[in-house]
């Protein structure tokens, strides 16, 4: 089956549990038109480049999907019809990388450069 990156930006105003709920039922989607969620991961609320629908920070997420076209046809179409998701964005690629993404590892380093700093 074809593999896929999807990242999903959600609205501001609402909180990391409803967004939980958020990526629950997205991945409840995939999986009911016969895709897989290999990998989820929550990035955390950041800062826009630039305003959408007034906001200026969204909580960002990303999928690791194995699965059919309309899997993730299906998916795009139930977000577009969600108000609480400003963009989505859906890569095709050749493999799904199992280690956790570049913005979570940067974020992890940071951590532990803090850490040292307060010795």
């Amino acid at each position: 089956m074809p593999l896929y990156e999807h990242v999903f930006i959600a609205r501001q105003d609402i909180s990391p549990a409803q967004v939980e709920a958020l990526t629950e039922t997205l991945q409840k989607i995939v999986a009911d038109n016969g895709g897989k969620i290999e990998k989820s991961e929550y990035w955390g609320l950041r800062n826009l480049q630039y305003k959408i629908n007034k906001n200026r920070k969204g909580h960002y997420s990303l999928f690791n999907i194995d699965g059919p076209a309309a899997a993730v046809e299906e998916l795009e179409r139930q977000e577009k019809l969600n108000e609480d998701v400003l963009r989505a964005l859906t890569l095709r690629v050749e493999e799904l990388d199992p280690e956790p993404s570049p913005v979570l590892s940067r974020r992890d380093r940071s951590d532990k450069d803090r850490g040292d700093r307060r010795r």
